[in-house]
């Protein structure tokens, strides 16, 4: 299935992996309709999905963790090694509690089960394209718990950071890109980069997707507070 690009620049390109064709098909109408999104492809195995993405370039690749010969872990993984600022999203049958922290170690920036309707599928992608990570409420809260066990007992661990990475892990929680906080900041990306290094070695977070969700739940409980 292959649906015809609109032409709006704007748009949120997305490219689906999975082995079932009812699935590409109805989700990718679903996408589709939206109006700030388009299916630029799809694939049913990891090698054909790497050889399309390097030429369509999509901005999310919706993975599904069980595909013919291969793991869609591999592939996430292979994505951000190779196109690092490409945003995976799992789509999986499996139970979240058991394969969501697996998938944001290998780079995943969402995790939605397949039974979920396909409105909180459409909020993922949103969500993921913004660089902002999506997993239910429970998965972000046992995740936050599970980070702060790893802590040493602190008051609170954001005094681990300096001023200017506490700024950055905020515009991170934002939804801000990397170019956007340069330019917020008045610094460059690789300084940024520096300091997102910097921060997920202080928070001992196991990957820039778990960082990435704990800078979210961090800045949403504080806008709230």
């Amino acid at each position: 299935m292959m649906t015809e690009l609109k032409t709006d620049q704007e748009l949120i390109k997305v490219f689906i992996v999975d082995d079932h064709p009812a699935i590409c098909e109805g989700l990718g109408y679903r996408i589709s309709a939206q109006s700030d999104m388009a299916v630029c492809g799809n694939a049913a195995a990891v090698e054909d999905a790497l050889q399309q993405i390097l030429r369509l370039q999509p901005d999310v690749v919706i993975v599904d963790i069980a595909l013919k010969h291969s793991s869609g872990i591999d592939l996430i993984k292979a994505i951000r090694e190779t196109w690092p600022e490409i945003r995976p999203l799992v789509l999986s049958m499996y139970e979240e509690s058991l394969y969501a922290d697996r998938c944001l170690r290998a780079g995943a920036f969402g995790y939605v089960n397949k039974e979920a309707d396909a409105d909180e599928v459409v909020r993922a992608i949103r969500h993921v394209s913004r660089g902002q990570a999506f997993l239910s409420a429970a998965m972000t809260s046992e995740i936050l718990s599970r980070a702060e066990d790893d802590l040493p007992h602190e008051k609170d661990p954001m005094e681990r950071l300096t001023n200017r990475q506490m700024e950055v892990f905020r515009l991170i929680g934002s939804g801000l890109s990397l170019q956007q906080i340069a330019e917020r900041l008045h610094i460059s990306i690789h300084t940024v980069e520096t300091h997102r290094e910097h921060i997920k070695h202080k928070l001992k977070a196991k990957s820039l997707s778990e960082l990435t969700c704990r800078a979210v739940l961090w800045t949403s409980n504080r806008q709230i507070d």
